[in-house]
């Protein structure tokens, strides 16, 4: 099994850049061969990260399938499922919750998913996220919260979906 090991190793990078890259058919291989599911890259981003960040489900579907922390964040405190909310890639951020992924896992600066999808617009990664139990009220580490962020960044379609949802939810 050490040669195992040692071969999954040597390989590390390459399979940093095919989670990138999303080849869940050649990733599928290394992982076989007993490369850790959570390895990093020097940033600290996990091919989970990499590959979900990257809007790869297929991959993404293997990493978890295979273990992938969900929550594991790289070395800025970001989780995989903060990074698919950025993106606003709805299908990755199902798979991600699915698995586990914290809804409002904050990252150091108290910023949850919520957050990333409310500051850049992404109203169909911010419906997802509320449908799954996200807070509205949950707030950053200066106090903000989604909603404000979204207001803050010119971001009209999530904060209008805030405003509602609140409304909403108070009636």
């Amino acid at each position: 099994m050490r040669a195992d090991a040692d071969a999954a190793l040597a390989v590390a990078p390459e399979a940093i850049e095919l989670a990138r890259r999303g080849d869940a058919p050649a990733l599928a291989p290394l992982l076989d061969l007993g490369l850790a599911p959570d390895a990093r890259n020097s940033a600290g981003d996990s091919l989970l990260m990499l590959a979900s960040y990257h809007g790869h489900a297929d991959a993404t579907r293997l990493l978890l399938a295979r273990g992938a922390d969900p929550e594991l964040r790289n070395d800025r405190g970001q989780s995989p499922l903060a990074g698919a909310a950025f993106k606003g890639d709805v299908p990755i951020v199902e798979l991600l919750l699915d698995a586990g992924a914290e809804v409002d896992g904050a990252g150091p600066d108290g910023r949850t998913p919520l957050m990333f999808a409310a500051m850049f617009n992404r109203a169909g990664a911010a419906r997802a996220l509320l449908r799954r139990g996200a807070s509205p009220a949950a707030a950053s580490a200066e106090g903000q919260t989604a909603r404000r962020l979204a207001e803050a960044m010119g971001a009209a379609d999530t904060a209008l979906l805030l405003r509602d949802w609140g409304v909403r939810e108070q009636g």
